[in-house]
């Protein structure tokens, strides 16, 4: 008996370790409607079901979050972190996120607090090799801390933040997320022009944001 079990344990595969930590925050404020809010959650579960996104997922045995985000003090993880090693693991994630009802509708943008709050989130798996947030909004912050201030807890924390620009009228909203939103080596913003390019423009993102980052050295 003590040899089957030697044996059986010496074939058992061992504990992958989690590569990523992806924090999805949704732009929940009242400026988005509920067809825009209806587009964001259905484009971010399309998104994850896209084979190199959730190829990219299964081998770095990620976990996955979202959090609500909209005025200063309403921030909500309502999906909480989520481990994907399988397909179903996947899928199963993709319909809860679906599914996710919307929890505020008529506040402010306080994206300095979205991703104050984002941070915390990640105490859980801070175990992860690489950690992300993918932040999306249609307008600049105008409630709470200035996103900015985030940024030394952000980089001390090794945090990575990364945005979608849904650009509605003539802010350059893009250049903003730059300038005051992103954090981190290689971080990027990805425009999407108008909620109905979002479901497309947040697929390349994820697949960007999820393949494993490689580094050339010179030769």
């Amino acid at each position: 008996m003590w040899r089957l079990a030697s044996i059986c344990l010496t074939l058992a595969s061992p504990a992958r370790a989690c590569e990523l930590a992806l924090l999805l925050a949704v732009d929940v404020s009242g400026s988005v409607d509920a067809d825009e809010y209806r587009i964001q959650m259905d484009g971010v579960a399309h998104a994850l079901r896209d084979g190199i996104v959730a190829d990219a997922l299964i081998a770095q045995n990620a976990q996955v979050s979202l959090v609500q985000w909209t005025g200063a003090s309403r921030q909500r993880q309502t999906v909480p972190w989520t481990a994907i090693q399988t397909y179903q693991d996947v899928l199963t994630l993709a319909d809860r996120i679906e599914g996710d009802a919307r929890v505020w509708r008529n506040y402010s943008t306080a994206i300095g607090e979205a991703l104050a709050v984002s941070r915390v989130s990640f105490a859980p798996v801070a175990h992860c090799q690489r950690k992300v947030i993918d932040v999306s909004g249609d307008g600049v912050s105008n409630e709470g801390v200035e996103p900015t201030t985030q940024r030394k807890v952000l980089t001390r924390d090794n945090i990575t933040v990364n945005a979608i620009a849904i650009e509605t009228d003539d802010t350059d909203l893009t250049a903003y997320f730059f300038e005051n939103v992103i954090t981190g080596p290689g971080a990027f913003v990805v425009t999407a022009q108008g909620f109905e390019d979002y479901p497309e423009q947040i697929k390349r993102k994820l697949q960007r944001e999820t393949t494993k980052q490689v580094t050339y050295s010179a030769q």
